[in-house]
């Protein structure tokens, strides 16, 4: 039974744990750290948080949710102070090297389980101010967990755990490989934010100064451009921790546009709104 919760990193997605896990009927504790005080004191006041650690290892004990390479950082050093009485789980946006050091650094016998995980859920903006109980509500939690991993019957039953309190919270969840998992997502998340920000980026350049662009834009252009405004911040380590699968859908777009652009007086532009057309229905 989970009993206790630390949060290493109070942003969105880690203070909307806190509120969704009190919502869910989570009676333990729940502690948080954060790079920022700030952070860590709106996630208090938000009801995230019964208490905010003063060091990152003193609150370690079950949850990361920060960006990939601090994550990394942060599992080195978690894997030496924590032991078979521990889960460690985080909430990274791509899960190859993250789960390639979960079989290095933990789950063992005498060492803390690991679960890698990736709740399918965000804003376009982060921060505690913006966390909500309700965010993993109807939503898909991806696990790559090593079906070989030789824990310890505790921590196993840790694992169990904190998948039941993830199913609580409302979300769906769906075991992948890694490597699958990295593919996928750059599909359905990685692409239409890369897209989002180019489109952005485009119009900022070309009519960003036009007094009337939103106006005449309306909900299309707000709709399309919406993931714009994610910061850098928060897609960087994902860029450098899943480039190929990037690239590689990033290709496949250029070449649809390309196939649209040479055929805007062709029976093929029809084929290609059936094909949406088919998409959106299934």
């Amino acid at each position: 039974m989970i009993e206790r919760i630390a949060i290493l990193g109070t942003g969105l997605l880690g203070t909307s744990v806190g509120v969704a896990l009190r919502a869910a009927g989570f009676h333990g504790s729940i502690t948080g750290w954060n790079r920022s005080p700030e952070g860590a004191q709106a996630a208090l006041a938000m009801g995230a948080l019964d208490s905010i650690a003063t060091e990152s290892l003193q609150a370690a004990r079950e949850s990361l949710a920060m960006p990939i390479y601090a994550t990394l950082d942060f599992m080195e050093k978690l894997a030496p102070v924590l032991g078979s009485e521990h889960l460690v789980t985080d909430v990274g946006s791509t899960k190859r090297q993250i789960s390639e050091a979960a079989g290095r650094l933990f789950n063992t016998p005498e060492r803390a389980a690991f679960l890698p995980g990736h709740p399918m859920a965000g804003k376009e903006r982060g921060g505690a101010a913006l966390a909500d109980a309700e965010l993993f509500r109807g939503t898909v939690w991806l696990f790559t967990d090593d079906p070989a991993a030789q824990r310890s019957p505790h921590s196993a039953e840790l694992v169990k755990g904190w998948r039941e309190w993830v199913g609580a919270m409302g979300s769906k969840i769906i075991d992948l490989d890694p490597a699958r998992h990295d593919e996928l997502v750059a599909w359905v998340s990685h692409l239409p934010q890369f897209v989002a920000t180019a489109l952005s980026a485009l119009l900022e350049e070309e009519v960003g100064d036009a007094p009337e662009l939103k106006d005449v834009g309306g909900r299309a252009l707000r709709e399309m451009t919406r993931l714009g405004a994610s910061p850098w911040s928060m897609w960087r380590d994902i860029a450098y921790t899943n480039t190929e699968a990037v690239q590689a859908v990033l290709l496949a777009l250029e070449q649809r546009l390309a196939h649209l652009r040479e055929n805007l007086r062709t029976p093929e532009l029809r084929d290609e709104f059936e094909k949406a057309n088919r998409f959106r229905k299934e």
